[in-house]
């Protein structure tokens, strides 16, 4: 009668898990340095690596205006006017760079996007569409660039052409529609809004370049946090995997186009405020610098990789070398072999990737100390 039964408490405290011991957060630390390290070594940082490359770049054109121009960079307010005149001057380009950069990542490519401009910009200056008000001009290139666009995506996506010869088929005729509209004349825009948009600065930056900015941030959004975004570097990247994970790539290659073609009627708009006027032989060249300008901002040509940060680093870079050139007076010549050579180099740096290098390297120094 004297025993006492045992309580349920030491019985509950058998069982509970032993205690852990005290986390060390100098060990923790040490931990995550090596997995931050192998993300900036690894294919996750590449964009970074890209980017920094870039503007590593761009701080080397600087350098070189410093040194061949000091009387200029001297003088801060011309630099900072200078700066302006540069964004200003990628601005129209780098709008067809973000429909561009789409196009290319989603495994096509597309040589019309300057003839497009140019029939945009001459479809909304005729008589007919400017007694409409700018409403009815901005309508109007909106509306041609889209539609072109959206035929190029019918022609490749339903009509199994190949993007190079439907988009070189559509240059070609887009620029004979443009010089048939316009009856090969120079069409001057009389609406003062449209005009005003290239003069009109906003907090001393020009609108052009808040223009810019917008499409930028909206690419960047549609690419990066958007199903669309996705979608397109996996069409990019294996269409037929794509397909088997229930991806309707025709659709999806349509609507490509299409948003490359609406770029391109913004930056109809934004050309013919420039120039206050449109014709046929506007935009020339447009498509290579659009290509360009991706291929340096490491969109690969083959798709399913590409940035819409690198794409604008690209156009900047590539206008900054045009205003080293132009304040130095040397010629337009010498100038498009540097473009050249600078577009060989970002194509050779795609062969040979960066991280695969870095575990070339390594795997040497492994070798050598075994």
């Amino acid at each position: 009668m004297s025993e006492t039964t045992p309580t349920a408490a030491p019985e509950r405290a058998a069982g509970l898990p032993a205690q852990s011991p005290p986390v060390d957060r100098a060990e923790t630390a040490k931990s995550d340095a090596p997995a931050r390290l192998s993300w900036w070594r690894g294919d996750g940082g590449e964009g970074a690596r890209r980017n920094l490359g870039l503007l590593a770049t761009l701080l080397v054109l600087v350098v070189i205006g410093i040194l061949t121009r000091p009387d200029l960079y001297g003088n801060a307010s011309w630099v900072w006017g200078n700066t302006l005149t540069i964004l200003k001057l990628a601005s129209v380009v780098g709008v067809v760079t973000v429909g561009m950069t789409f196009v290319i990542i989603g495994g096509g490519i597309d040589l019309s996007v300057g003839a497009i401009v140019a029939l945009a910009g001459v479809w909304c200056t005729t008589v007919a569409t400017q007694s409409y008000g700018a409403g009815g001009m901005i309508f109007s290139a909106l509306t041609v660039g889209l539609a072109v666009g959206l035929v190029n995506g019918l022609l490749i996506s339903y009509g199994r052409l190949v993007p190079f010869i439907a988009t070189l088929a559509m240059m070609v005729a887009a620029r004979g529609l443009a010089a048939e509209i316009s009856d090969k004349q120079t069409q001057v825009s009389n609406d003062t809004f449209i005009n005003g948009i290239a003069s009109t600065n906003v907090l001393g930056i020009p609108l052009l370049v808040y223009i810019l900015a917008a499409v930028v941030v909206a690419g960047w959004v549609l690419l990066n946090r958007t199903t669309f975004g996705r979608r397109t570097v996996a069409v990019g990247g294996n269409p037929e995997a794509a397909r088997l994970a229930g991806i309707n790539v025709r659709r999806h290659t349509l609507l490509l186009y299409g948003l490359s073609g609406l770029c391109c009627g913004i930056a109809a708009i934004m050309l013919t405020s420039q120039a206050t006027s449109a014709q046929a032989a506007m935009a020339n060249l447009y498509e290579l610098d659009a290509i360009a300008a991706a291929i340096i901002g490491g969109t690969l040509l083959s798709g399913g990789r590409g940035t819409i940060v690198g794409s604008l680093l690209g156009v900047i870079i590539f206008s900054t070398i045009t205003n080293l050139f132009a304040i130095n007076g040397l010629s337009t010549e010498a100038q498009n072999m540097v473009k050249g050579g600078i577009i060989v180099a970002a194509v050779l740096v795609q062969q040979v990737q960066f991280g695969s290098l870095t575990q070339f390297l390594r795997r040497n120094r492994a070798t050598s100390t075994t």
